[in-house]
């Protein structure tokens, strides 16, 4: 019992929300198209956790998160369209093509970052939305042969029924690993470097090091979620990564919070849904509106999480507060049936007595009037003495 205590079960609630998910769609039969917002939740988890440690927890602003998914989608795509003619469209294939896409995507953000990772807040993020849009250019101007140009990259399509659940184990897998990054020393070395950059410094963390460590590990990841992506579609064209999607990848992040990785499973969720749903109920002349309903939409979530006015309300209706009160209280019912509580030991004296030296005021001492006869004497025998 005493370990389960010591155990942060908040660490855990993403691990469980996935699996429960997976176990309750494996009992109903899920149409294509559900199947497909599944494979984008996925991916949109991996984006959003990989972007939120270099945004929430080393405290760099990157716009360029959609380039890195679109190296990893091209060269990931490019080499599975080959070594699927060899060993089958089957899942070695699709292993071997996420770790060619992420190698490349984290070799392009080492390049990339050790020059801008000496510039900070707004000049870091011109590079980095800068970076993004010259990989889209790239890509959309290469040669047929070589990455389809214009046209798109061809790239295998992987089956539907399973290949979610392949990418919500990614997306575990991509959990676990930031997680305990950060929960090691050199997560707590990136978060000093977020907190204070100077102070970072001068107790001796090596602050480009980890500066560069988190942007590569951001980037493979991010380019695993392009080889992902790839695998969704049966053409990859670089117009879909262009600034716009490292926008959205960033407010997935920013709405679920700054530093929080549970926040940006939710949002990075939230968000694909609502795009998904927004795109089937607005159709014909009304997709005009997708975007106005968007915006409109996080406005309101953004509102809600920040206002002022509604703090009593979010404190009220917290699930993280109800949740402790739960825990709280019944942390209290057991240490209350305890043996050796304090209600069952048997003490002399109740608690609930005061204790009290009880003086009447006609005994209570002065220097003309002494409090006692005996004193009384004492003090005029003192007086004789010295005279």
């Amino acid at each position: 019992m005493k370990a389960l205590k010591k155990i942060k079960w908040q660490h855990y609630i993403a691990y469980a929300a996935i699996i429960i998910f997976l176990i309750v769609c494996s009992f109903f039969k899920i149409s294509r198209t559900n199947l497909y917002i599944f494979e984008k939740i996925a991916i949109a988890i991996i984006l959003a956790t990989s972007l939120s440690f270099v945004v929430g927890f080393l405290g760099e602003l990157s716009l360029g998160h959609a380039g890195f998914m679109c190296i990893g989608a091209y060269i990931g795509g490019k080499f599975a369209s080959i070594i699927v003619e060899q060993l089958g469209n089957g899942l070695p294939a699709l292993i071997l093509s996420v770790l060619v896409g992420g190698l490349c995507a984290a070799a392009a953000g080492f390049i990339i970052g050790l020059p801008a990772l000496r510039l900070k807040g707004d000049y870091l993020a011109i590079v980095t939305l800068a970076f993004g849009q010259i990989v889209m250019v790239l890509f959309q101007n290469s040669s047929r042969a070589s990455f389809g140009g214009a046209f798109g990259l061809d790239t295998p399509r992987y089956g539907y029924k399973s290949l979610y659940v392949i990418a919500f184990v990614f997306a575990l897998l991509t959990i676990a690993a930031f997680q305990n990054i950060i929960r090691s020393k050199h997560g707590r070395a990136i978060t000093a470097i977020r907190d204070n950059e100077i102070a970072a410094r001068a107790t001796g963390i090596n602050v480009t090091k980890y500066k560069l460590l988190a942007f590569v590990i951001s980037a493979f990841f991010a380019g695993v979620a392009g080889v992902l992506y790839s695998y969704t579609q049966s053409k990859v064209q670089s117009v879909n990564f262009d600034y716009n999607y490292s926008i959205e990848i960033l407010v997935m992040v920013v709405l679920g919070g700054m530093g929080s990785l549970n926040g940006s499973i939710f949002a990075a969720a939230l968000i694909t849904i609502l795009n998904e749903k927004l795109a089937t109920i607005l159709t014909g002349n009304l997709a005009v509106l997708q975007n106005l309903f968007y915006a409109l939409i996080l406005i309101l979530i953004v509102i809600y999480s920040n206002a002022p006015a509604l703090n009593s309300f979010r404190e009220k209706y917290n699930l993280r507060r109800l949740f402790t009160r739960k825990s709280t209280a019944a942390d209290f019912a057991r240490d209350k049936d305890d043996e050796g509580s304090w209600a069952r030991v048997p003490t002399k004296i109740k608690m609930d007595e005061v204790l009290s030296l009880d003086l009447d005021a006609k005994d209570a001492y002065t220097p003309d009037k002494p409090d006692k006869p005996d004193q009384a004497e004492s003090n005029r025998k003192g007086e004789k003495h010295n005279g």
